[in-house]
């Protein structure tokens, strides 16, 4: 039999097909059975014994199902399965194998019957999952705490629950030879840009691969510049987020198996952007944005322009603080890059090391390491106490920056301005930003600019998304990644004069539009 095999008439040849194909499949159950009230007929019930456990099929639709069927007769029961008479929701006609597979290996129950030509999949619980549970990594004070799960299903719904809208919508494709990953790709219709949409579902149909087991497999897949270390696809674990950013435009992948949502494109100072960015007043919010851009600088290059002062350009300091850095380093046996590298590399395991123990411990041995290895380091004159701070102040600069994979690049980004400003001093340090912004100038996500709003493109609009926040109130116009008919966002509810509401709107976007020109 081949893939396409259509389902036999013959309940007996069905059976022998599904039980060759998952042969020493001890977890998927084939269960046969005779139904009916007068003279019995023959049906089967295939299905995977976690998914559609014995305990459930007395409360499910299917179990009522099946008591349905010893109440009628075998002509009633035909009849049912071509007209599903008792309205059981979430039930789907199968015609061939291939279909009938894909369906019981997705966790739903499929039901055969003798003298029928074709299946019918009744939707179960499906797979265990941990359900939902606050966000580990995205934590706010202000905000739904809720987060994604490893369920794909469940995960479009807490979107569906925040835009309860039909131009919403779900587009659901399954990826991996092996491994069948659901995907769905969420987009408002009216909003998200068509060639935008169409760029995206090339770059997921690009490759075949035996499976994809989470997000972060996709992204390396069809990341176009896979060379760069600087994210192109944003991630988030909050059902929020992804909601905000459909709204904006943009297109969300979720993938199964994942907590993990793709939010695509993305831009630099989208990374820096926290959830409760726009739950915040305007002047918090931008002193918050403000401050996360001042710790990213920190956490680049406030190595390499320490050693680049001590070590070319003393004269730009006072010279108390000058003699206070040599004094410091009496008695140190390295030279101030060897010193610098070994303090860094070692909070880079102690923050390994954190991540990987888990629980509380994980914690300790953050906090505890870092005082005995500093404490310890200095008091062993390996390094001195100035350098013990500098590392400090660039830990937590990365800290602060929300994305964690984009503060990843930039705590790789941190030794090559290390080197730099170690052997060329100023000028390497000025050389080395001169190269990561001509390169985050060349960077494309999904075909937009990395850099946006920050560099032109036209048409340019005010979407209120640079480093300062402007008031909720003002925001009236949707970022570039909408569709510039749609670019109102935000009108005055005024139901006397609602006429006069839109002449002020496209008195507005006339002046923009002129401005633009």
């Amino acid at each position: 039999m081949d893939q396409k095999t259509k389902i036999h008439s013959e309940l007996r040849k069905n059976e022998s097909y599904i039980r060759e194909k998952f042969e020493n499949c001890a977890d998927i159950l084939i269960r046969p059975m005779r139904l009916g009230s007068e003279s019995k007929i023959d049906c089967l019930m295939v299905y995977i014994e976690v998914a559609v456990s014995n305990m459930m099929l007395d409360d499910s639709a299917l179990g009522k199902m099946i008591n349905h069927f010893w109440e009628i007769s075998p002509g009633q029961i035909q009849e049912f399965m071509r007209n599903n008479s008792l309205g059981i929701a979430d039930v789907q006609k199968l015609a061939d194998m291939e279909e009938v597979l894909s369906a019981v290996l997705a966790g739903n129950a499929v039901f055969f019957i003798d003298g029928y030509d074709k299946a019918m999949k009744i939707s179960s619980k499906g797979y265990p999952d941990m359900g939902v549970s606050e966000a580990k990594s995205e934590k706010v004070l202000r905000g739904s705490k809720e987060g994604f799960s490893d369920s794909v299903k469940t995960n479009s719904a807490l979107v569906r629950k925040r835009i309860r809208n039909s131009r919403m919508k779900v587009e659901e494709k399954t990826t991996g030879v092996r491994s069948k990953t659901v995907l769905q790709l969420l987009y408002m219709e009216d909003l998200v840009q068509e060639d935008l949409l169409e760029n995206i579902k090339t770059s997921l149909d690009e490759y075949r691969i035996d499976g994809i087991f989470d997000s972060g497999m996709l992204e390396q897949l069809t990341d176009r510049t896979w060379y760069s270390p600087f994210p192109q696809y944003q991630t988030t674990e909050r059902p929020d987020r992804a909601a905000m950013e459909i709204l904006n435009g943009k297109i969300v992948v979720l993938c199964d198996n994942s907590p993990s949502a793709l939010i695509l494109p993305s831009s630099f100072n989208g990374f820096m952007e926290s959830s409760e960015d726009w739950f915040h007043h305007f002047e918090m919010a931008s002193f918050l944005r403000a401050l996360r851009y001042l710790a990213l600088l920190v956490a680049t290059l406030l190595p390499g322009l320490y050693l680049a002062v001590i070590r070319f350009h003393t004269q730009i300091l006072p010279a108390n603080l000058i003699l206070s850095f040599a004094k410091a380093r009496e008695g140190v046996p390295f030279s101030s890059v060897v010193e610098l590298i070994f303090l860094e590399l070692s909070f880079e395991l102690i923050r390994e090391a954190g991540v990987r123990v888990p629980g509380a411990l994980g914690n300790a041995i953050g906090i505890v390491g870092g005082l005995i290895i500093g404490q310890a380091a200095v008091s062993a004159n390996l390094v001195s106490p100035i350098v013990v701070m500098i590392v400090a102040l660039t830990a937590l600069g990365s800290m602060v920056i929300p994305e964690e994979e984009f503060a990843a690049a930039f705590r790789l980004l941190k030794y090559v301005f290390l080197f730099l400003g170690g052997y060329l001093g100023i000028f390497g340090i000025v050389l080395g930003i001169y190269l990561t912004v001509a390169h985050l100038s060349g960077l494309l996500s999904c075909g937009m600019p990395y850099l946006l709003p920050f560099i032109k493109k036209e048409p340019c609009r005010d979407a209120g998304e640079g480093i300062l926040r402007i008031p909720f109130r003002k925001r009236w116009q949707r970022p570039l990644y909408a569709r510039w008919e749609q670019k109102i966002r935000l009108r005055k509810n005024d139901s006397d004069d609602s006429g006069e509401s839109r002449r002020e709107d496209s008195r507005k976007v006339q002046e923009q539009e002129e401005k633009d020109s």
